[in-house]
């Protein structure tokens, strides 16, 4: 397997199965400031605590640092650590984890979890990595979950989902497993119980529920203290679910999920939100003492596919299909403003005041602050090179991350690098 970096001075690596590269790095720590530990970043609600960043970008885009074609095929994000950048991918049919340097793009190791996955939309994992510690848990599109050392790349243990009754959904397993404790959380779906827990450090399973047999869909699961207790909160494809730490079922309300629901719930103030596509809209609910779970509202103002929704100070940012770039209303879930011209369908990320948003057609980036006063562009670049390898029903749907002053943005095998921090 010949993986080469885009950038001069980098020569290319041939790594084979679970070889790795030597390392001055020592344990990677993943909770201390301005770091992406995992899915959707440290508090898995798409807020980026970083650096100062640029509060425009030059006409021809913010300086572009490097571009990496060791990604491998795939729509895996990124979790990125004290310097390293985790991500998933896949080449010659077999998935696998990767790290590289943060700052230079080159690969410190490489690890395969097992055989390649096929879709009409793109091959390859779908899941990002969550990093707690030296450890590294992924889970690949078969439902292949691995621990491995940060370090090296080197396998703790590995186990399959299937054998817990779950089936791979039909665009492959995508959710980022969560790591509480000593517990890593996750949804393999079907009639054994949808959401199960493993022992973090031997892989064994600790609990798996009863109360809920969906198979799994697209979604990864959140923590919350709701009335001020722990609670696992996800969105299946016919409910929204809170399990307690030891699996029991604490609550559920209806969703009417259709085809692929895939956006993470949002919670609040023991208030829940979640959304998808395909016409469905979004809804809140919240949680009362004793689990009791009120209705506040539902509409069709927020459809979001799969480009992510961010809560910012009482508002929800993202793109709602046949609706444009939205802001709605936390508390009322009415629309505050829309803009259905300056950039068309996906993903967005935050840092510093500003969201990033990710054209998944044209590979456009935009910048705009984050204000519930109305659609204000601070730049535009587009994303160069593209792949020429991504199927044709493919898109760039990999959601940016901001971290220490740095934006990446993913289109396939090529990871891109861009220095968006302000001058010092």
């Amino acid at each position: 397997m010949i993986h080469t970096s885009i950038k001069s001075g980098l020569v290319p690596l041939i790594i084979g199965f679970a070889i790795t590269a030597i390392s001055s790095i020592g344990a990677v720590q993943g909770q201390g400031d301005d770091n992406w530990p995992q899915w959707r970043g440290p508090h898995r609600n798409g807020i980026a605590e970083t650096k100062p960043t640029l509060d425009r970008w030059p006409a021809q885009g913010p300086k572009q640092l490097w571009v990496s074609s060791e990604g491998g095929l795939g729509y895996s994000g990124f979790a990125v650590v004290e310097g390293r950048l985790f991500t998933m991918g896949q080449e010659n049919n077999r998935q696998f984890v990767v790290c590289l340097d943060a700052e230079t793009g080159s690969q410190i190791w490489l690890t395969e979890t097992g055989r390649g996955y096929e879709n009409d939309f793109g091959g390859g994992p779908r899941s990002t990595p969550t990093i707690d510690d030296e450890f590294l848990f992924a889970l690949d599109a078969n439902g292949v979950l691995v621990c491995l050392r940060t370090d090296s790349g080197r396998e703790v243990w590995k186990t399959d989902l299937k054998q817990y009754g779950g089936e791979i959904p039909s665009w492959g397993y995508s959710e980022s497993v969560l790591i509480d404790g000593d517990q890593l959380i996750c949804t393999p779906g079907g009639m054994q119980g949808a959401i199960m827990a493993f022992d973090k450090h031997s892989g064994e399973k600790k609990w798996q529920m009863s109360g809920n047999t969906e198979v799994a869909h697209y979604s990864s699961i959140s923590k919350a203290d709701i009335q001020g207790s722990p609670q696992y909160i996800q969105l299946m494809n016919k409910s929204i679910l809170g399990v307690a730490p030891n699996g029991e079922l604490l609550w559920s309300s209806d969703w009417p999920g259709a085809y692929a629901v895939i956006p993470s719930p949002i919670i609040h103030e023991n208030k829940v939100y979640v959304t998808s596509g395909y016409g469905i809209g979004s809804k809140q609910i919240e949680i009362q003492p004793e689990n009791e779970v009120e209705f506040k509202w539902f509409n069709k103002v927020m459809k979001n596919h799969h480009g992510g929704a961010i809560l910012l100070d009482g508002h929800v940012y993202g793109y709602s299909d046949s609706v444009g770039w939205i802001c709605q209303d936390w508390q009322s879930g009415e629309i505050v403003w829309r803009n259905r011209n300056d950039l068309g369908k996906g993903a967005i990320g935050y840092g510093d005041g500003k969201f990033i948003c990710v054209a998944e057609d044209s590979g456009e980036i935009v910048m705009i602050k984050a204000d519930s006063s109305g659609w204000d562009e601070l730049g535009r670049f587009t994303l160069e090179p593209q792949t020429e390898r991504r199927k044709p029903s493919g898109k760039i749907w990999v959601h940016p991350v901001v971290v220490n002053g740095r934006l990446y943005l993913r289109d396939q095998e090529l990871i891109h690098c861009y220095d968006i921090r302000a001058d010092e």
